[in-house]
């Protein structure tokens, strides 16, 4: 693999200089804020591992800082990017930064959160910069659609990259923790100063490191029966589960019965529990629905001189 010309990443001016010839000023609607400074993205680069062998997919590349420090290191490299101005400059700056490596890049010109296939190889790392006001959303789309993301490095808002990495018991342990949870194993990877961007945002930046599980949890419910049991147990998080989760599965009486086959307190709430107790409990929820939709089926099979029980 050849190497990059040393000047090949974008320095402060060159991003102000690429903004201002392309008409682009960063919005805070789309979350826009564009690293400027190349000891950042190649340090986010050798955060995330990235190898030589590396299919790396990228969301939000923006001026493309990050696109091409990770040209330096992968093996291809995929963009995708929702912005119209963003996306039809990109192949041309890293044409023109990056000519030896040009043919290793491609760009999806799409939303993220409807992406559902890339252009070639799949995917075995996804590092990126999320804009703030989308993510946790978009990370979770992106592990739960590529599979083969076996790693994942993504620069959040400082609070986000807390709640991803948050352990059960932890005061801003909730849906985030679990759902990424669900699919990876999650740590903070470390912290990102405001002056690193332009515009400089009014929050701290952190690193949050995912780490595909190399075995899902261990459940016969399904992902979304997971999920739906997360989201209840949250959306009241004050009230202890028996509470929280009474319209989820029905009643009171159903959630306890839930709570207690799976082995939780109904006394708990829903940020003592790890991801897979969530997973008991929408199992249970699930084995106690089909017994109830059985028992019609199984009142018709009596003979009808058999009283019922």
């Amino acid at each position: 693999m050849s190497s990059p010309t040393p000047d090949a990443l974008l320095g402060p001016a060159d991003v102000r200089e690429l903004a201002a010839a392309l008409g682009v000023r960063p919005t805070k609607q789309r979350g826009q804020n564009f690293v400027i400074d190349a000891n950042t993205v190649r340090r986010i680069v050798r955060t995330a591992g990235v190898r030589p062998e590396d299919v790396v997919v990228e969301v939000g590349p923006g001026l493309g800082s990050l696109t091409l420090a990770l040209l330096e290191a992968a093996e291809r490299v995929v963009a995708v990017e929702i912005d119209d101005v963003l996306a039809g400059a990109l192949p041309a700056t890293v044409a023109a930064r990056m000519p030896e490596r040009a043919d290793r890049f491609a760009l999806v010109h799409s939303d993220a959160m409807h992406v559902a296939e890339l252009p070639g190889p799949a995917p075995t790392a996804l590092v990126a910069n999320l804009p703030y006001n989308v993510a946790v959303p978009v990370l979770l789309h992106m592990l739960d659609t590529f599979p083969s993301i076996e790693r994942t490095l993504v620069m959040v808002q400082a609070e986000v990259a807390d709640r991803l990495a948050a352990a059960p018991g932890s005061k801003v342990y909730g849906v985030p923790s679990v759902k990424a949870n669900w699919y990876a194993e999650v740590k903070r990877a470390g912290a990102i100063g405001r002056n690193v961007f332009w515009p400089a945002p009014n929050v701290d930046s952190g690193l949050v490191s995912l780490v595909r599980r190399t075995e899902p949890v261990k459940t016969s419910a399904t992902k979304r029966e997971v999920f739906a049991v997360v989201d209840a147990a949250f959306a009241q998080r004050r009230k202890t589960l028996r509470a929280a989760l009474a319209g989820w599965a029905g009643s009171a009486a159903a959630a306890e019965a839930a709570l207690v086959a799976a082995g939780v307190s109904p006394q708990a709430r829903g940020e003592s529990l790890t991801v897979e107790e969530f997973a008991r409990i929408a199992e249970h929820k699930r084995a106690a629905d089909a017994d109830r939709s059985a028992e019609p089926e199984r009142a018709e099979e009596r003979p009808a001189d058999q009283p019922a029980e």
